[in-house]
């Protein structure tokens, strides 16, 4: 009966753990007006949970993006992409042009290049919901001229490979054409700003 009431005193405890970190992953403010210190603990909250949903089913970018360079000191909410917060990662082709950050009428990324996107927002009830692994791959002249040699393509927060409009992606992204159709970080989350 004593080891019985022990293991339900620790069940206990470890409920009330679970309870208080999922506490902690709540948030009630407006993300808009989060602090540094919010979006790093939000960001807290979701990182290992992203990691392990995208990679669940093997996808060839979604089991291994986070091996990659991260394109800035963390994740930022600019609005596109479902007003939800984003984080980037670049493969070992794109990482050293992307976080120059470039623009002009003569910049590119070489072919190659892979950019994978985090997403998540809040929910009304403020808990944390992963969203999809947006990805955009640089190809050669000739693949997908129409879309500025990029292909869209993404990965659900289940693991599965979603489905992408390719004239829909192209549409947002040709506002930054000088940029190679590439959004970049907010500038104050950028590395070596």
């Amino acid at each position: 009966m004593k080891m019985m009431m022990t293991g339900v005193a620790a069940a206990l405890v470890m409920m009330a753990g679970a309870a208080s970190a999922q506490d902690s992953c709540n948030f009630t403010d407006d993300p808009y007006d989060f602090d540094q210190a919010q979006v790093d603990a939000l960001y807290e909250c979701v990182s290992a949970d992203l990691e392990e949903r995208y990679g669940r089913e093997g996808h060839e970018v979604g089991s291994v993006y986070r091996t990659w360079g991260a394109t800035a000191t963390g994740p930022f909410l600019p609005g596109p992409h479902g007003d939800r917060f984003l984080n980037t990662f670049a493969n070992d082709i794109a990482f050293e042009t992307y976080v120059q950050y470039g623009y002009g009428e003569d910049f590119s990324m070489p072919v190659g290049s892979v950019l994978a996107k985090e997403s998540y927002k809040l929910r009304n009830n403020g808990n944390p919901r992963p969203g999809p692994l947006f990805i955009m791959t640089k190809v050669a002249e000739g693949e997908a001229d129409e879309y500025g040699n990029w292909v869209y393509s993404g990965v659900q927060p289940n693991g599965k490979t979603m489905g992408v409009n390719q004239a829909f992606c192209h549409d947002c992204h040709q506002a930054f054409a000088d940029q190679d159709s590439m959004g970049y970080p907010a500038p104050e989350v950028r590395l070596n700003q």
